[in-house]
Formats: C-alpha cells, structure tokens, sequence
C-alpha cells in the first residue's frame, strides 16, 4: 500500500479532522500547527503558525484532488484569517504541498472552484511549501471523537461541489 502525505490549514482542526479522518482511503490524521514562525509550536505560543492537519491517505483509495475539493467543501476559503467565529492567522485556509504534483493539483483545484463560482467569493487560500508539522498536544488530537458536542465550525455545503470533470 503507498501512502501519500497532505497538509491543509482552514480555521479550528477539530472541526476538519473529525470530518476529513471519515474519508475513505484515509490512514491517519493529526492536528498541529503550521506555515509559521515558532519552532516547537504549542498551542499557548505558535507565532504565525496555521492550525492544520497533516493526512497520510492511500492514493489508490482517494485522491488529492477528492481531499482538496471536500477540504474546499468543509469550510469558506473565501474569507481571509478567519473560519466562523474564529479570527487571526491561526484560522487562514492554506495548501501545504508536499510535491510539485500537489502544488499544480492545488492551483488547478482552485482555479476551478473560482471558475465555478458556487463558493461566495474568490479563494483566498495560501499555497505554500510543506516545512515544519509541529504536533499539536493531546487533548487536541480527536478532540470531536472525546467531545462529541464541542465547537466546531466546519460541515459539509452541499452546494458547494464542483462539477465532475
């Protein structure tokens, strides 16, 4: 089995893992921060860090493409350095590649959903380079799964897909 790695930042990660780690042909999922500053980021001192989750997934199984459109789904990448309620860099929607194939899926992915125009405004999501994936603690990691009612800003818009290709 070949596993590929994809990092994405799009506001709280609770909200995106618990949705994002029920895809099929996911392996694994982890909430941290990245795209920032701070070496050993935490979350009481992360600098300019996203929160962000790295997925490990069987390209077979699920595309790239398949988890950035249902990424592009789950929350706005419409509205810059925020998710819902939440405000500031922590909260920016970014595109960490870890290849040059994923960077070209990323910008083609979101040429199409400006091409669309289903989403509420132009994509404002960052596509940077892969670097550091600092950890974030325990009690963060699944937190939806130990707290089945905790806050969360991300769901499904249903009428926020994009045509088949």
């Amino acid at each position: 089995m070949t596993t590929e790695r994809a990092v994405l930042a799009g506001g709280c990660f609770w909200g995106m893992q618990d949705l994002i780690r029920k895809l099929p042909g996911i392996q694994s999922t982890r909430v941290g921060y990245t795209g920032g500053d701070v070496k050993n980021a935490t979350y009481r001192n992360h600098g300019t860090h996203a929160e962000g989750i790295e997925i490990n997934f069987d390209p077979a199984v699920i595309s790239y493409r398949k988890i950035l459109e249902f990424f592009f789904q789950i929350h706005d990448p419409t509205t810059p350095m925020r998710q819902g309620n939440d405000h500031g860099m922590s909260y920016r929607s970014a595109i960490y590649f870890t290849s040059e194939e994923q960077r070209l899926e990323a910008n083609n992915t979101i040429a199409d959903v400006n091409a669309s125009k289903l989403w509420p405004g132009k994509v404002v999501t960052e596509v940077q380079p892969a670097g550091d994936f600092w950890q974030a603690e325990p009690e963060h990691q699944d937190y939806l799964e130990k707290h089945p009612n905790g806050y969360t800003c991300h769901f499904p818009r249903a009428n926020w897909v994009l045509p088949r290709r």
